[in-house]
Order: structure tokens, then sequence, then C-alpha cells
């Protein structure tokens, strides 16, 4: 089991949780709650604590929160990332979830 502060994450969660990262296409993105959705087990906080924890060397930035943000300490890094893949953002440097949702549900992609 890997572990994230108190937290202990099954060795199958956090490869379920960094596989899916890896399957987001370059200028897509993805959120915390998808990727719980799609893995099946626990939720969105999991999901982010499994990525600070884990992430560091799969597309991280590909993964917001709902609202297309990202915490405050990885934006400014994020939106070099989202500018030179063409991710689609809003004014705000959100990323506009509605033009960039990678489909990451493997029965909408017949898988």
């Amino acid at each position: 089991m890997a572990t994230v502060g108190d937290v202990r994450h099954p060795e199958d969660y956090v490869e379920a949780v960094l596989s899916l990262v890896e399957q987001v296409p370059p200028g897509r993105a993805t959120t915390y709650g998808e990727i719980a959705a799609v893995v099946g087990r626990f939720g969105p906080r999991r999901v982010g604590a499994v990525m600070a924890e884990h992430g560091g060397a799969v597309p991280w930035w590909r993964v917001v929160r709902a609202d297309g943000t990202l915490p405050p300490d990885l934006a400014a890094r994020a939106r070099e990332h989202h500018r030179e893949e063409g991710t689609p953002c809003r004014a705000s440097g959100a990323v506009d979830l509605r033009a960039a949702r990678a489909d990451l549900d493997p029965a909408r992609r017949g898988k």
C-alpha cells in the first residue's frame, strides 16, 4: 500500500488512477471526480491525494477540479503546459471543460 499522510492507498488503486491520467490526451483534461468515478472506488479527494503523492511522473496538469481550476500553487506551471498543448482555457486561466473534457469512460469509448 502507498501512504499519503495518514491515509494508505492500495497499490492497485494508485496504479489505476495514474493509468487513467496517462490516457488523457494532450490538449484535453479531466477532473478528479471523473477519475474517481471511472476507477469506481473512493472519491475526488482521494484521487487528489494520490496525485499529490505519486502524480509527478504523469501529466498531472490534465487533471483539474470540477470548475476547471488547479490548486493555486500548481496553476502557473499548469498554464504553461496548457498553452503548449493548446488546451482550451477560459479568460480566468481555468480549463474550459466543455471544450477540453477527455472521455475516459471505457463504455463510451468502446473498450
